[in-house]
């Protein structure tokens, strides 16, 4: 059995700040037994509107605020995963990573957004690069293993899917959920729709207001909330287990009864 924690919080533009608020809810999640913590979607940098201050706030993952994750982790001693800003020399885009830093210091595994938001008014493409279609990284602790993924992906089942394919028993996904009409609504039906179509955890880690919707969660293979934080800055710690996952495949047993494969159009 292993504790994760899902930590909410709003970044801004101050990436000293946001780190600082990044080391205040890891050592909460840390005092609570946590062996993994999962912070939202651009932890690192966000502002109002996408744009060129996000390609310039960028750095490449050996920069300041990864270091700083890095340092974290290896001080609690636990798996600390956000997404972060990553800088592409020369370019006008950047790249939305999520990198999980191990409590050696050093990046266990990593992902890079593939399906970029261009929806609901928003281009994210305009600045952000999309990640290149790569078998997943996955890193494990004691008896489960963590695969990687970030927000406007969940809405592309079959990205999860490769990711269990992958081995992953576990989700980690990190979103800055933008609030609107039905939105918040969206987000609880496909995190919980993931867990159970691949019968999985998914722990979900999402700003809050302003700039996100809230509601980060961990969800069971069943597709029950184990622990939620509605609207609040904060950590929730729930245990999860491989015989959970184990019990729940034997009682829908979808992942062997399957009759389609996942194949990347491009």
């Amino acid at each position: 059995m292993v504790s994760v924690a899902v930590a909410q919080f709003a970044p801004g533009e101050d990436k000293e700040d946001n780190l600082a608020a990044v080391g205040r809810l890891t050592a909460e999640a840390a005092e609570h037994g946590a062996r993994v913590v999962l912070l939202p979607e651009y932890a690192m940098f966000t502002a109002p509107r996408l744009g060129q201050r996000f390609v310039a706030a960028a750095e490449p993952l050996d920069g300041a605020f990864v270091s700083g994750l890095s340092r974290l982790a290896a001080d609690h001693g636990m798996f600390v995963v956000a997404g972060v800003n990553e800088a592409l020399p020369g370019s006008t885009r950047f790249r939305n990573t999520l990198v999980a830093m191990g409590p050696d210091g050093t990046i266990a595994a990593s992902y890079r957004k593939l399906h970029l938001y261009d929806a609901f008014g928003v281009t994210e493409s305009q600045v952000v690069e999309p990640g290149a279609i790569e078998e997943p990284q996955t890193f494990t602790v004691e008896d489960l293993t963590f695969g990687l993924q970030t927000c406007y992906d969940l809405r592309f089942p079959e990205v999860t899917r490769r990711i269990v394919e992958a081995g992953a028993d576990a989700l980690l996904l990190a979103a800055e959920w933008v609030p609107g009409p039905m939105k918040e609504d969206h987000w609880d039906t496909l995190v919980r729709a993931r867990a159970i179509e691949n019968t999985i955890y998914v722990a979900a880690a999402g700003q809050n207001a302003p700039t996100g919707a809230g509601n980060s969660m961990i969800v069971d293979p069943m597709g029950t909330r184990v622990v939620a934080l509605g609207e609040r800055t904060g950590v929730a710690v729930a245990p999860i287990s491989a015989e959970r996952v184990t019990e729940v495949r034997a009682k829908n047993p979808a992942l062997r009864l399957r009759r389609f494969g996942v194949t990347p159009i491009s």
